[in-house]
């Protein structure tokens, strides 16, 4: 938890655009499983990330999860939540200019690991319950892109490095998707 707080905790471009890491001062003890140290938040306190404190003196223990469904392991390392934290963070950051999200039907479901990179990353539950979950993350160049959940409309997040990126990959998978907007003028035109 040091290292990854050494390395993280000043990040918040990183960790503090949708469900943040907690700052040092906002660290608290939830009263599960003996304790169990809290380091992260859903951004409307639905959820919180945390290491049991028993397992606090291992090199590198499990997080856990709690959610409507209760506490339940989500990754077996910190390192792996860390890593997962900045994914998320970067997916959902930037004023959502970059973002985009829609329900895919089962047919592009299946279609997703053709059509773009799996990352080589666990799958793990969502928080909101097993309806959404596993959460699995795929990628192409300048594009990142999170499933959650493998029903038919499961929700699809995705993430462009730039608008034209972002284009493309919402043109990839039709589908309704929740933000239509164009492309932001210039910065030296003005919208009027």
């Amino acid at each position: 938890m040091r290292e990854a707080y050494a390395l993280l905790g000043t990040r918040q471009d990183l960790t503090g655009n949708q469900d943040p890491l907690l700052r040092p001062s906002e660290l608290f003890v939830h009263d599960e499983f003996g304790g169990v140290l809290v380091f992260r938040s859903e951004n409307q306190g639905c959820a919180f990330w945390g290491v049991r404190l028993r397992d606090l003196g291992q090199d590198d223990p499990p997080v856990f999860v709690q959610s409507r469904d209760g506490w339940g392991r989500c990754l077996e390392r910190v390192s792996l939540a860390c890593v997962e934290l900045v994914l998320s963070e970067t997916l959902f950051g930037g004023e959502g200019r970059l973002y985009n999200a829609c329900q895919l039907p089962a047919r592009l479901i299946r279609e997703l690991p053709s059509r773009f990179a799996p990352v080589e990353f666990p799958e793990y539950p969502l928080w909101t319950g097993q309806e959404e979950s596993p959460v699995r993350w795929f990628s192409a160049p300048g594009k990142l892109l999170r499933l959650d959940g493998v029903r038919d409309h499961s929700w699809l997040h995705v993430r462009g490095s730039t608008f034209a990126d972002l284009e493309s990959l919402c043109a990839t998978l039709p589908g309704h998707w929740v933000r239509e907007y164009s492309e932001p003028p210039e910065a030296d035109e003005l919208p009027f």
